[in-house]
């Protein structure tokens, strides 16, 4: 696939331009329905929702990144509205990506645990988005959308059998998927920076030394006669030894067949994956999308695997940007966005796609090893993924493009949500947002356009699991943006900006400090969160923390508990839901031209 960049909006030729900027003004000019009635656009949009994985804000150029080449993102946020203080609902994947579907903090939807189990652990796991909770892919298949996922999921996949696919994307709103149902990570190519295998193999190696020492006493015991036993309880203790020994052997490639392959809607496609093909796959199947559907309307969402570890990247940008391979991944993500956005200009679609790019949450400041840095800058923000309530963890970009409606150039520094998306998709696409449920997202539509001056949103809660840890009050006639921290990670070692050492700082225990009286930040001034007020520096800091702790407790108190998806009891692998294109355990198949 040649290589390409994003076409200037209005470079293809039209039939008749100035009918074209007849029909932009009128769309503008008659304005229908939104929850603000005149800013809505009169014709139904496509929307294209871009989303990567794992992303720094500081990454990109657009956002003050000076020595990393990502032209194509920073021309999205030329021609369109960019955000400047976006926020993600959760620091990690699993709950992240189900309150931007469905509007809602994932605690609502049980996309949360009790102990430390904050993402999805495999594939094979009963977990997942709840049935009962609405996305906005469903809500604009009912109203007529065609809609697509391409990329990652996250969001569980069976319940019972191995194919019931209760979980799955097409279950959810979806007309088609092609992607991971699971996640990449570094254990699909056995990396040291390892999630799980690394771990998991230490525990059934240690398993395996007590199994074998008790072999050893019970026949020297026997052989002794110090011990009166049949050989009966050593043999089994044996096999016991040698079973965990050889799936602790194996695990890596155990993983790499369990969670680390591509699906067509409900088809397996490839299992284990190629990844050095993966991205053409990804990019063919979004143009197939976008040119089977260019008479619309329809919604993809396309869910990159860039840039989560372990950084899978093409020959043609190893070693092009200045930061390693983190850096030659950012660029190449920032290529395939021009990709997309190239084939979204050839189709003839770029002035009826409202265009949205994002990260999940913040870049990963603990993808560290040998003194290589393998995740994400974060910019002036304090944390990274993983921490609850830290800036770096939940600022992420957002960037807004439609042509000829929003307003290019302009820059929007109100607070506002991932979680926003939902009822702006819904209510654009002429659909309603529903309500026999707490939606938390707010409608940005007058806020990008520029006829509404402050965010929806007053107050947002910055959890960490089931956990409140911080909260930000928006104070707009004072013009100031308050964050309250109750609990904080502590970094480690003393002094350093991260918990190294660890995947991800935890949210409570003996590692988290739990603040009376809370800290108190002014965001307006002091965005990276480095000068704590106190009484002494700040005449309201008493009756802020009155007025957000009365909000969070408002809030906690309405917020119906849902059984947790992500707990022990549905996130833990059983064999009857592994996935497998052949019987299993032989879970093996790859179609020579993955056929469609």
């Amino acid at each position: 696939m040649a290589h390409r960049t994003e076409a200037e909006p209005g470079a293809s030729p039209r039939p008749d331009p100035v009918w074209a900027r007849l029909a932009v003004a009128l769309g503008l000019c008659l304005a229908v329905r939104t929850t603000s009635a005149s800013d809505a656009p009169s014709s139904l949009p496509n929307f294209l929702l871009l989303m990567a994985d794992d992303l720094g804000i500081g990454d990109l150029g657009c956002y003050g990144n000076g020595t990393l080449r990502t032209p194509n993102i920073d021309r999205l946020a030329e021609h369109g509205v960019k955000l400047t203080h976006h926020i993600a609902a959760a620091s990690v994947c699993t709950p992240s990506r189900a309150a931007f579907l469905t509007g809602r903090y994932p605690i609502r939807s049980g996309m949360v645990s009790y102990n430390g189990y904050r993402v999805l652990q495999w594939t094979g796991v009963p977990g997942g988005l709840p049935a009962s909770e609405v996305t906005f892919a469903k809500l604009l298949k009912d109203s007529g959308y065609t809609t697509g996922l391409i990329g990652k999921w996250h969001l569980g996949l069976n319940c019972e059998t191995s194919s019931d696919h209760c979980h799955h994307p097409l279950s959810h709103g979806f007309d088609h998927f092609y992607g991971m149902p699971f996640s990449m990570m570094a254990d699909c190519q056995q990396w040291a920076l390892s999630e799980r295998r690394v771990g998991l193999q230490n525990r059934l190696r240690l398993c395996c030394q007590i199994l074998s020492l008790a072999v050893l006493t019970l026949a020297a015991g026997k052989l002794t006669r110090l011990l009166p036993v049949s050989w009966t309880p050593a043999v089994l203790l044996a096999i016991s030894a040698a079973a965990v020994f050889s799936i602790a052997h194996f695990l890596g490639d155990l993983i790499v067949y369990a969670d680390c392959f591509l699906m067509r809607n409900h088809d397996i496609t490839e299992q284990p994956m190629r990844f050095e093909r993966t991205t053409s796959l990804l990019l063919t199947e979004t143009e197939t999308f976008l040119k089977k559907n260019r008479r619309g309307p329809f919604l993809l969402f396309v869910s990159f695997l860039h840039v989560h570890t372990p950084l899978v990247t093409t020959r043609d940008f190893v070693g092009r940007s200045q930061h390693g391979l983190y850096g030659d991944n950012v660029e190449e993500l920032d290529w395939m966005v021009g990709q997309v956005l190239g084939r979204l200009e050839e189709e003839g679609l770029s002035a009826s796609t409202l265009v949205y790019f994002t990260s999940d949450h913040g870049g990963s400041l603990e993808s560290q090893l040998e003194g290589r840095q393998y995740g994400g800058w974060n910019g002036v923000y304090r944390g990274g993924k993983g921490m609850g309530g830290w800036e770096g963890g939940i600022r992420v970009p957002g960037i807004f493009r439609w042509p000829g409606v929003l307003p290019a150039g302009r820059v929007v520094h109100e607070p506002t949500s991932l979680m926003d998306v939902f009822p702006t998709v819904v209510q654009l696409a002429g659909g309603r947002v529903p309500q026999d449920r707490e939606i938390d997202g707010r409608d940005l539509w007058p806020l990008l356009l520029g006829t509404a001056r402050h965010s929806p949103h007053e107050f947002l809660f910055h959890y960490c699991e089931h956990m409140v840890h911080a909260a930000r009050w928006h104070q707009r006639d004072a013009g100031k943006v308050w964050k309250v921290h109750y609990a904080t990670p502590v970094f480690q070692p003393e002094g350093a900006g991260a918990c190294y050492g660890r995947g991800v700082c935890p949210c409570f225990g003996e590692n988290v400090t739990e603040h009376d009286p809370p800290l108190l930040f002014e965001l307006t001034r002091d965005p990276g969160e480095r000068h704590a007020l106190t009484p002494n520096t700040e005449p309201e800091f008493h009756a802020v923390l009155a007025r957000v702790r009365q909000e969070v407790d408002g809030h906690r108190q309405g917020v119906r508990l849902a059984f947790q998806q992500l707990g022990t009891y549905l996130n833990t692998w059983r064999p009857w839901l592994q996935p497998c294109c052949g019987r299993f355990p032989l879970c093996w198949c790859r179609p020579e031209d993955d056929a469609q």
